[in-house]
């Protein structure tokens, strides 16, 4: 008797899927950006500054994920944001490539210039995740430790572009700004480095401009 082994593996269905996201957005000339980070990072707080400024020039959608409770998704939608939230459930760290794909299937991509996807609070998980987008932002708040690059140094890899978030409350914390940046080029000396306040705003104008120019080098091909 023959048997049969089938090697199999799942990760190529999501990597092929991936790919078939990715085509479709540069079809489209849609941008699209993963911001990740643990939580209570800023996040939110930071697309409440940024979206309405990104909103005055781009027709933008979000991609909301949490793992319960849509909480981060209403405080989006108060700012007239058409937002698709994905519920992960409980036991799941990060957005899983289909269900973007049907976020993004529930968006109207032919009126959309860009999609922000704000994933599951984790620095680990959604890092090996590919949704297709065009880049993955890392967000760091100064309060979560300086080495936190170094322990966990994948998502910095992986990430085009680095915020560090919460500077207005360093010096309070005895916080030191320019380590944590050191640390993040140590991983990756290529990585650009903004540094931001979502509660104050200082940067955040730096971090709209970065898009804009990303979404223009794309559709400029």
């Amino acid at each position: 008797m023959t048997t049969l082994v089938v090697d199999k593996d799942p990760r190529r269905d999501d990597q092929k899927l991936a790919a078939d996201i990715r085509a479709d957005l540069q079809r489209r000339g849609i941008l699209a950006i993963n911001l990740i980070s643990s939580p209570g990072s800023g996040k939110t707080t930071l697309l409440e500054k940024a979206l309405p400024l990104l909103a005055a020039d781009l027709r933008l959608g979000v991609i909301e994920a949490d793992a319960a409770t849509r909480n981060d998704a209403d405080r989006l939608e108060k700012l007239n944001i058409l937002v698709e939230p994905i519920c992960t459930g409980i036991t799941s760290c990060h957005i899983a490539t289909p269900s973007a794909k049907n976020a993004l299937a529930n968006l109207p991509l032919d009126r959309l210039d860009l999609v922000v996807i704000e994933n599951v609070g984790n620095l680990v998980c959604p890092a090996e995740e590919d949704l297709g987008e065009d880049y993955k932002i890392a967000v760091l708040s100064i309060a979560e430790g300086e080495d936190k690059p170094l322990k966990y140094p994948l998502l910095f890899q992986e990430a085009t572009l680095a915020l560090i978030n919460k500077i207005d409350a360093a010096a309070a914390l005895g916080a030191d700004v320019d380590l944590m940046e050191k640390n993040i080029r140590a991983v990756n000396p290529r990585l650009e480095v903004l540094r931001v306040s979502a509660r104050t705003g200082e940067g955040v104008g730096r971090f709209v401009a970065w898009v804009k120019a990303r979404l223009a080098a794309k559709r400029r091909g």
